[in-house]
């Protein structure tokens, strides 16, 4: 099982992915945890990455696939995986998909969208921010990352949606809702795809 997690930051993608990766015995794959293991570890690529995170602006895409690129080959070769935060452009999309086709099993098989609004965003971040004390969720940074989702990452779901791959997902519910639903959404997908 290949999935992708595509939503607004606060929609709870993170969530998601770790239950769907338990429940499918996959990988889960965050950028955003890749990204800050390689800060705390002060290396070349997380001095990089470091300013990016900080103003809540994306990641170069050729730094972000010489992250994502190994762990994706590899938990691929191992059963699957549930991407959480990559990719993030259109273009990167676009690279990833031409890397999938130069290697067997690699490519995505669904593509879990899940839709919540930007007033509830708002108050999930805000409250995150509030408990986990994390220095990307202030409010200004909050809503810059919002725009930025807009822009940069939403126009994704046409060219997966052109595929057949997107799954729209209330996100807004209780969480155990939204997993029961993108599960029944993920095992209907994969039997009409048998």
């Amino acid at each position: 099982m290949r999935l992708l997690m595509v939503a607004p930051p606060g929609a709870g993608k993170g969530t998601q992915a770790a239950r769907l990766a338990k429940h499918y015995g996959i990988a889960h794959l965050s950028s955003g945890e890749l990204f800050r293991s390689e800060v705390e570890g002060k290396t070349e690529i997380g001095q990089r990455v470091a300013d990016y995170l900080r103003r809540g602006d994306l990641v170069p895409d050729d730094v972000v696939l010489q992250v994502i690129a190994g762990p994706v080959i590899q938990a691929a070769s191992e059963g699957g995986y549930v991407l959480d935060g990559f990719p993030r452009t259109l273009r990167q999309a676009e690279e990833a998909y031409e890397m999938a086709h130069q290697l067997e099993g690699v490519e995505l098989q669904a593509v879990v969208h899940l839709e919540v609004s930007r007033q509830e965003l708002l108050r999930r971040l805000l409250a995150r921010a509030e408990a986990e004390k994390r220095g990307d969720d202030e409010a200004a940074v909050i809503r810059h990352r919002l725009e930025v989702y807009d822009t940069e990452t939403a126009p994704m779901l046409d060219f997966y949606g052109k595929r057949g791959l997107v799954l729209d997902i209330d996100g807004e519910r209780p969480v155990e809702k939204v997993f029961e639903s993108t599960v029944a959404a993920i095992d209907s997908l994969q039997e009409a795809m048998r």
